[in-house]
């Protein structure tokens, strides 16, 4: 038996309970994963984003299946699911927080950290990740034992704050999310940004994020498009870049915009291109601050209100909310064209690597959308 984390929002633990508790859901990228490891028997322990608490405690009762059929959002990107039998269900205020003493230092994730310290939710980001054996069965008892007492955890100021983030309002387009940033949001994990070059034997160490772009390039090359990188990273993208994809990389873009719009452009990190139109762009961010690549994103858009192409966020994993929270920026919700979520999707680092890993010389750009992740904007 084996535990996996289970990630929820309150919402769509809401909607879990609504539907019955008989069905978990996962992305599609996380299919292979889904697929490869986890067993009938094995057991999901459900832990709440936002107002960080455990909530819950399911045994998978079936193999992995594919079903968009609406459970935890219409249209539902949770399409890769398991059937699963309840062990323990607790409401919101009855789930215990991961910040009580007895939780908080039997966990191998947290209990040499300071509570709030920063990163310190980093590991409690991403469903499916595989638990320690140990702290997962005593989670799962101290589970059982809060089923039983139902005793209560009153929402703190925190969880209040983290609850009331959210929030919809109304445009002449309808109803849209918006994500009110708080104190919590600006303290980020600094992420190295260096790995070992492979290439080089090695002697020496290549920017993740340069491994990224030149990853991005193949992609496009594999595709048969052509591809855009800025002129300060070209050099060592082309490094990292095997030759063979060499002759994708454009030394100007073919475009005929004003000089505001082509000097945006110019500095988006990744661009996909078909003859003299843009396919995809893509904005790595790896130590910069999200809000920049966004910025960028909405600046183009502003400049060229008509332009309709996909843009995309990369970031590691352990940015993914980062990227979600400012994308529903109020000043990138409320653009005048509609919110920058609807034509901006987060990609992560690990998608960009499987997709690179496929056979890709029949397959159209567009199978970027079946990893790609985007936000929630409907009210």
């Amino acid at each position: 038996m084996t535990f996996y984390l289970n990630l929820f929002t309150d919402e769509t633990w809401s909607a879990f309970r609504q539907q019955g508790s008989q069905v978990s859901g996962f992305r599609y990228r996380q299919r292979k994963m889904a697929k490869e490891r986890v067993k009938i028997g094995d057991i999901f322990l459900c832990y709440m984003a936002g107002p960080s608490r455990w909530c819950g405690a399911l045994k998978i009762t079936s193999e992995t299946f594919e079903d968009d059929t609406p459970i935890f959002r219409d249209p539902d990107p949770f399409v890769i699911r398991f059937k699963v039998e309840p062990i323990v269900i607790l409401d919101l205020e009855k789930s215990i927080p991961i910040f009580e003493d007895h939780i908080w230092s039997a966990l191998p994730e947290t209990k040499n950290l300071k509570k709030m310290q920063s990163g310190w939710a980093t590991a409690f980001r991403g469903s499916l990740r595989e638990l320690d054996e140990e702290s997962s069965k005593f989670l799962l008892q101290q589970l059982e034992e809060q089923s039983e007492l139902q005793k209560e955890y009153p929402l703190t100021d925190r969880d209040r704050r983290q609850l009331a983030r959210k929030r919809t309002v109304s445009t002449p387009k309808g109803a849209v999310t918006v994500v009110i940033p708080s104190e919590d949001d600006e303290d980020e994990t600094a992420l190295n940004d260096t790995q070992p070059d492979a290439q080089s034997g090695n002697t020496g160490e290549v920017r993740q994020s340069i491994q990224v772009q030149a990853n991005l390039a193949k992609i496009g090359a594999l595709m048969d498009l052509k591809v855009w990188i800025p002129r300060s990273d070209r050099v060592r993208v082309s490094e990292v870049l095997s030759p063979d994809y060499h002759s994708c990389l454009l030394d100007s873009l073919p475009l005929n915009y004003d000089e505001s719009t082509l000097d945006t452009i110019e500095q988006i990190d990744v661009i996909w291109l078909r003859g003299m139109s843009i396919v995809r762009a893509f904005e790595v961010e790896h130590t910069t601050a999200i809000y920049s690549g966004l910025l960028r994103m909405a600046d183009l858009l502003a400049l060229q209100p008509n332009m309709d192409i996909r843009l995309h966020i990369v970031a590691p994993e352990e940015r993914r909310s980062k990227v979600f929270r400012e994308m529903l920026r109020p000043v990138f919700s409320l653009l005048e064209r509609g919110p920058l979520a609807t034509s901006c999707s987060y990609l992560s680092y690990d998608s960009v690597d499987e997709v690179a890993g496929l056979d890709l010389e029949y397959m159209k750009d567009n199978i970027i959308e079946k990893y790609s992740e985007e936000a929630e904007i409907g009210g």
